[in-house]
């Protein structure tokens, strides 16, 4: 063979690989926008047909935009101490009365809420993607590191929530670092767990066969290949979670291992007002019931999603 063949030879197979990529690149991008499509019209099924779900959505957008803005709808400083209405029940001038210092309630409600969603969404958001990265490294790779990944996860789950919490606050100690830090690390097994069955299902499918024998590489194959396919688990995940890290939350406040003054939040005005439950009792029924309308409606909302976005409940 001469060097002309050898050179052409060279310059072809060069060429048919850059066609091949190019020929996967626009498989990717349509498969890609044919999800984008399918996904888009899911969420339009499930505003025609779970009204429910779209009030519930609603609801917490209300919840979060006056969290968001409450310096400019609260009616007074949530900190500002008047003893001298003390105590007060619920009137025109203050909605909700006043807690033992004083304070407006409603006033505390609207930025208790701040640290309340900022608790439920953050550590959240953190720990669906520790379970995530650690869900498709376990199911992708198998072996050795399916099972530590695994029995890691095992040991979290043993452990009641709420204990496991508690035990991470008194040992780093009470505040908002440490709080975000309890709550990320006792929520992510479950989400590794389900993240691990998908990838194993996946990882088996053509397209990730030909992505292997093109040799891409394995942080694309993870991450452009099969993540896309589990971010509609994931979603319902997160909105099923939200309402654990928020009860959590409250939970250790009322313990006194949660949020601490001059911070306020729900959970901490419930155990500030406990004292006072026969004497003032809308100092627990009002950041109660704000705990009960947000719990309940992300669970509403992550219900939904569930029944449209589950290909299990497909018919």
């Amino acid at each position: 063979m001469t060097n002309l063949e050898k050179l052409a030879r060279k310059v072809s197979d060069s060429v048919s690989s850059d066609i091949e990529e190019k020929q996967q690149k626009i498989q990717n991008e349509a498969e890609l926008t044919e999800e984008d499509a399918g996904f888009k019209a899911k969420l339009l099924e499930l505003c025609r047909t779970n009204k429910l779900a779209v009030f519930s959505a609603g609801i917490i957008l209300l919840f979060i935009l006056s969290a968001i803005f409450a310096n400019l709808i609260a009616p007074y400083n949530p900190v500002t101490i008047e003893l001298g209405i003390r105590l007060q029940g619920p009137s025109l001038k203050h909605w909700l009365g006043t807690d033992a210092c004083g304070r407006d309630v409603l006033s505390r409600i609207l930025y208790g809420g701040r640290i309340s969603l900022q608790i439920g969404l953050i550590p959240t958001f953190i720990s669906m993607v520790i379970g995530a990265v650690l869900g498709l490294v376990s199911g992708y790779f198998g072996r050795k590191t399916d099972f530590i990944i695994m029995r890691l996860a095992d040991v979290v789950l043993a452990f009641p929530s709420l204990l496991l919490a508690m035990v991470i606050m008194y040992t780093l100690g009470a505040n908002m670092l440490n709080l975000f830090i309890a709550l990320s690390t006792i929520s992510w097994a479950g989400t590794a767990r389900v993240i691990r069955s998908q990838t194993l299902s996946i990882k088996e499918s053509e397209y990730v066969e030909a992505a292997k024998a093109m040799g891409v590489r394995t942080w694309i194959i993870l991450f452009l290949h099969i993540l896309p396919n589990c971010l509609s688990s994931l979603l319902v995940l997160f909105t099923l979670n939200i309402p654990g890290s928020i009860l959590t939350e409250a939970s250790l406040s009322f313990l006194g291992v949660g949020a601490q003054p001059p911070d306020t939040s729900w959970g901490l005005m419930i155990s500030e007002g406990q004292q006072y439950f026969f004497q003032s009792p809308w100092l627990i029924f009002a950041p109660g019931m704000a705990i009960l309308i947000v719990v309940l409606a992300f669970n509403f909302l992550g219900d939904g999603l569930r029944d449209v976005l589950d290909p299990y409940n497909e018919e």
